[in-house]
């Protein structure tokens, strides 16, 4: 590889890490608003069906973010930016612990409450989701290089998909049993919530296949990539 090809394949690889960073600090902290993504009035367990956290619309990219870092650059890649992903949400804990004990000026736009409503239970949300995504990262790796050595590389879509839902079914049974453990989530709405994180994350997570075999096929132009081939040197 070039030079200048190493020092791409670098900055791409910077920039999907800075785009995972983003999306998961940003999910641990919107969490607390809900919605419905599909206007359907059916209720499962005290829960519309299509009612999740608006926590979950950046999450999935973080996965989709860590195949294309399996497939292209390696298992070591993908788990570094993993573990750079907890270093930020503890370091984005330290910062609302911070702001919530700076106390508000009068003239302040956002006062103590509001600042305390919105923010207030993001440490405990953080930590839950921290665990969580702890587990379902390194088993969504895990699981997709067991199934890229399997196939030889091939078929890409269904290492893809194996591991997006395994892995995304671990990440949404963990937060849930957490936040309900820590009281930030009802009880009641376990079961409903469950249903409807995992049918919303097995979708986006079939959605979003399209966009890695894109991914994956501009790699192995640009750089020159065999089927299985890493970037191993940059």
């Amino acid at each position: 590889m070039t030079e200048k090809n190493k020092s791409l394949a670098l900055n791409i690889y910077l920039i999907l890490a800075s785009l995972f960073i983003a999306s998961l600090v940003a999910s641990n902290l919107i969490f607390q608003k809900f919605f419905y993504w599909y206007p359907v009035n059916i209720t499962v367990f005290n829960v519309k069906l299509f009612e999740v956290s608006v926590g979950l619309l950046p999450y999935p990219i973080t996965f989709l973010i860590t195949d294309i870092l399996s497939e292209i650059y390696g298992k070591k890649r993908a788990n570094q930016v993993v573990i750079a992903g907890i270093f930020a949400s503890l370091f984005s804990l330290l910062i609302i612990y911070v702001g919530k004990h700076a106390p508000a000026t009068n003239w302040s736009p956002v006062n103590d409450n509001t600042f305390n409503l919105v923010f207030g239970a993001a440490p405990l949300a953080v930590l839950a989701s921290m665990l969580a995504y702890l587990f379902a990262q390194f088993v969504d790796i895990r699981v997709y290089h067991f199934w890229k050595t399997y196939t030889n590389g091939k078929h890409l879509w269904l290492r893809n998909n194996f591991s997006t839902f395994s892995s995304q079914f671990i990440d949404t049974l963990t937060v849930l049993v957490l936040l309900c453990f820590f009281g930030i989530v009802p009880w009641d709405k376990f079961l409903g919530l469950l249903i409807s994180g995992v049918i919303f994350k097995v979708l986006i997570a079939a959605l979003d296949t399209p966009l890695l075999y894109l991914a994956v096929y501009g790699f192995r132009k640009k750089f020159n990539l065999k089927l299985g081939e890493e970037i191993r040197h940059f």
